[in-house]
């Protein structure tokens, strides 16, 4: 019998990934170790760990010197790429592909939620009250997307059957199916000026971070919106909060923070039109089952020798 490949899973949720293994036929190939993301990986275990899979483990990935192979469980990987005890040598994949279907509906949530007055009508319930209150329309606007991966190109695809024009910046331009025009990222601002909703969908990398800052604001429309579901570090979040202050533009909605959670002191909790989600974007009842998917059709290619899927470009950062 071939030797089990020693596998830790720091996950609440392990038991997904067990289940996932199994259902490929991959139950005997591995000796995993489930624990719960806030339990100590023990030293005789962590020595002997050929794949981990889970959140960034901190000052362990010292000590499992046979490690291979990295599954995180997240689409954005720049807690990885900052552990200094990351090796060269070590494959590192993400969870790209698992927030593909939330992450676009709940930025169209977003948008009908800036263009439609169903929360204004619901605290006119709470008295009583019948106000007739007109709906903008999504159809005939702008959508700019600043990052035209998987989750864009899957909003770009709803928002065009919403009738919104739709255009947006990629790493390495090329036409895309729903969008009428992809610009270079060094085009930015020629997005900006056309949009009527900025959605930020960028990686943080060396060259992104602190991307959305006073100059880029003021390239916007001063009745555009906002709205980051992507991370916060893409942010200078005292930029935004004069930008929105000054009504260089309209407003934001943020779904991703600097600090999650985000502090109760921090002034986007006050400053007006500024909404502040509690990160809901890529969450959703299955997406742990289907993270465990991605980890195991990966683990068969392992097995095999073969290059893994969603594998991060380290130079690339994502």
């Amino acid at each position: 019998m071939a030797t089990r490949r020693v596998c830790v899973v720091r996950m609440n949720d392990a038991g997904l990934y067990e289940k996932a293994l199994a259902q490929h036929g991959l139950a005997d190939a591995f000796e995993v170790h489930a624990l719960k993301q806030d339990e100590t990986i023990p030293d005789d275990v962590a020595s002997r760990a050929e794949v981990f899979v889970g959140h960034a483990p901190g000052p362990y990935l010292q000590k499992m010197p046979r490690l291979r192979w990295i599954q995180a469980n997240t689409a954005g990987i720049d807690p990885w790429l900052r552990n200094p005890n990351l090796r060269a040598d070590v494959v590192l994949t993400n969870a790209r592909g698992s927030h593909r279907i939330p992450v676009p509906e709940n930025i169209l949530g977003a948008l009908f939620h800036l263009t439609k007055p169903y929360m204004q009508i619901a605290l006119d319930q709470r008295e009583s009250r019948w106000v007739r209150r007109v709906s903008a329309t999504l159809a005939g606007s702008t959508l700019g997307i600043l990052g035209l991966g998987a989750i864009g190109q899957e909003l770009a695809r709803k928002a065009s059957a919403l009738e919104m024009r739709v255009i947006g910046t990629k790493r390495t331009p090329a036409p895309l199916p729903h969008v009428e025009k992809v610009y270079a990222q060094e085009e930015t601002d020629a997005v900006l000026a056309q949009s009527d909703f900025v959605v930020v969908l960028l990686p943080v990398t060396a060259a992104t971070e602190n991307f959305v800052n006073a100059q880029r604001l003021r390239a916007m429309k001063p009745t555009a919106w906002l709205i980051n579901f992507a991370r916060g570090a893409l942010i200078v979040d005292d930029d935004l909060i004069s930008a929105v202050k000054a009504k260089t533009i309209a407003g934001a909605v943020l779904d991703v923070f600097r600090q999650e959670p985000l502090p109760p002191s921090h002034p986007f909790w006050t400053t007006e039109n500024i909404l502040v989600l509690p990160h809901i974007g890529g969450g959703w009842p299955h997406r742990g089952a289907a993270v465990a998917e991605i980890f195991a059709q990966n683990a068969q290619r392992f097995l095999k020798g073969e290059p893994l899927d969603t594998a991060v470009d380290r130079e690339r950062e994502y």
